[in-house]
């Protein structure tokens, strides 16, 4: 088994009951709702988020009830992000399924993500506690900023890596650090130190997903669910192809920067691009990245918190994340 599969193994007493919870939260009078529901339930994913809420809550206290809840929250809110997303961008196929859209149309899709988004909110109240409901709450208003970041920045060539870095914070981090804060709030943590070095691993670890998938973008699609290349025909450019951009320099040089400033590109210039990041070390460079963040986050971890199993955990999941394949 791969270390992920370690740790879903040993949390399987409250994964079942998470996603229990989920299936019973999802289930409405409407027989259209509940159709759609359950074909978006039969590819949940791996739920790395909800994994992320009861480990901050093993690594400082107990899983009860309001861990459970503040999961599920935190899942639903990122699935209803992800189904409005696929409306956005008019994306067809995820993890190499239909979407909503895909399968049905835009306006049944944006419903069912707002209903997600509705039963995410009520299960952050029914904790009782303000800061899991504030936690959630900033998210949302994180993620909807962040995605305007990323249109903002593809519009306008912005190509740097700070404005990069803000983006990906926004979009991706803030998502992993939410499920510290309700894992932590509702285990009871009061130590700010504590949940401050908490946030910081979380922080760090988003990062290191969202350059993780942005790297995938410059190979064939294989598993990953996506077609290769998609960022760049979206006009998003990432940290590989980035890192060149900003550091070489020359004729060619100056061909690539007027490619990646275009609105429009076809998919010989997409693949020019792609090459020009991978034969210059971008990759490379988004790799080493990567494995800063990685040895930071977890300096972070055992500066604060005494060794344990779920400190051992999280650093495998910090590890999963960097070497997933897809």
């Amino acid at each position: 088994m791969t270390t992920f599969q370690t740790i879903q193994h040993t949390l399987a007493p409250e994964l079942k009951r998470l996603n229990d919870l989920i299936s019973a939260t999802l289930t409405s009078p409407n027989a259209l709702m509940n159709k759609v529901v359950e074909t978006y339930l039969e590819k949940k994913g791996k739920q790395i988020r909800p994994v992320m809420v009861i480990l901050s809550a093993k690594l400082l206290g107990e899983v009860n009830d309001n861990v459970i809840k503040g999961a599920v929250a935190v899942e639903l809110l990122h699935n209803a992000s992800l189904i409005h997303d696929d409306v956005v961008d008019d994306t067809k196929v995820r993890r190499d399924a239909q979407t909503i859209n895909g399968l049905w149309d835009n306006h049944l899709a944006v419903l069912i993500g707002d209903f997600f988004l509705s039963n995410s909110l009520i299960l952050a109240s029914e904790t009782g506690d303000i800061r899991i409901v504030e936690s959630i709450a900033s998210l949302g208003r994180l993620l909807s900023i962040g995605e305007l970041d990323e249109i903002y920045n593809a519009r306008y060539n912005h190509l740097d890596e700070e404005t990069y870095f803000n983006i990906i914070y926004r979009k991706t981090a803030s998502l992993f650090i939410s499920c510290a804060e309700v894992g932590a709030a509702a285990a009871g943590e009061t130590d700010s130190r504590r949940l401050d070095a908490l946030r910081e691993f979380a922080r760090l670890l988003g990062l290191c997903f969202q350059i993780k998938d942005d790297i995938f973008d410059y190979f064939p699609a294989g598993e990953i669910g996506k077609p290769t290349g998609n960022d760049l025909r979206e006009g998003k450019i990432t940290l590989p192809l980035l890192h060149v951009l900003e550091t070489l320099d020359g004729e060619e040089h100056g061909r690539m920067m007027e490619l990646a400033r275009r609105d429009v590109l076809d998919p010989s210039e997409v693949s020019t691009l792609i090459d020009y990041a991978v034969i210059n070390g971008g990759i490379e460079y988004a790799r080493q990245t990567m494995e800063r963040l990685r040895d930071e986050a977890c300096r972070v971890l055992r500066d604060n918190f005494p060794p344990s199993e779920t400190l051992d955990a999280f650093v495998s999941l910090i590890d999963f994340i960097i070497n997933r394949d897809h």
